[in-house]
């Protein structure tokens, strides 16, 4: 008998592997589908991810790179209508270096008298603040969530002690 029930065994145990056997033949080519279309789900994503990253990292590079140049011009500038005219140039400069495109904003603070920037040892304080679009969104869309990125930078600049003496 129990010759029989091994041999009984091996014949459904045969007809088993035969039945996966054929079966695994059915997916011939499924693997490459299967993985082209598991790759475009993760990889699509992925690479928007990486260009939003990398559009909101270069304008924060050039908001702050810009913010600390026109800081700089404009307390080298010889008065305030040139300082501010130095600043409005280094700052347009700075973010077409990066690619960044929008209208920035300028504003420039001064302490300790705020109706005047170039005193001597005064501080000079300028911000931007720049809007970065989100990569592959047209503006057209009039969708209820924001379409950019705010990024915002500040800088501050002593003005020269001896600013205003003359050699």
């Amino acid at each position: 008998m129990r010759a029989g029930a091994r041999g009984r065994r091996t014949i459904a145990g045969s007809r088993i592997l035969a039945r996966l056997h054929r079966a695994a033949r059915a997916d011939d080519g499924s693997a490459s589908l299967e993985f082209i279309t598991a790759g475009l789900l993760l990889l699509v994503p992925l690479v928007y991810l990486v260009l939003t990253l990398s559009a909101i990292q270069s304008a924060s590079l050039a908001t702050e790179g810009a913010a600390r140049q026109a800081a700089r011009v404009y307390v080298q500038a010889p008065g305030d209508e040139a300082g501010r005219a130095a600043a409005a140039r280094a700052l347009q400069l700075a973010l077409d270096d990066h690619g960044v495109e929008g209208e920035p904003a300028l504003s420039i603070r001064c302490a300790p008298r705020p109706d005047v920037c170039h005193t001597r040892s005064g501080w000079v304080s300028v911000d931007v603040a720049v809007d970065v679009p989100l990569p592959l969104i047209p503006p057209v869309l009039d969708l209820r969530v924001p379409l950019s990125v705010p990024i915002e930078a500040t800088a501050t600049q002593q003005v020269s002690r001896f600013w205003g003496s003359t050699p």
